[in-house]
């Protein structure tokens, strides 16, 4: 699977403390291996993000990606689970 980070989501997770970091890179594997593992808990959001979907990480961060074909995501942002509000 082809990962594409949007700058935007570049921005974000460089702003992330270290360990959020981390528990990106260790989800960021079982995403690529098995886009749809549970611990993951992958979910369809709603209103004007609809088309998109969003994973967790710890404290309550999301990850906001949308899938572009079989093999490729983008990633479209990263941070606490507010963040939905600012787009």
């Amino acid at each position: 699977m082809f990962v594409d980070l949007s700058p935007h989501f570049k921005r974000a997770y460089r702003s992330l403390p270290s360990q959020l970091q981390a528990d990106f890179e260790k989800k960021i594997q079982i995403f690529i291996k098995d886009p749809r593992h549970p611990s993951l808990k992958i979910h369809k959001l709603k209103g004007q993000l609809q088309e998109c979907l969003a994973f967790r990480l710890m404290n309550g961060y999301r990850v906001l990606f949308e899938f572009s074909g079989a093999e490729t995501v983008h990633l479209l942002d990263v941070g606490p689970h507010d963040m939905y509000k600012k787009r």
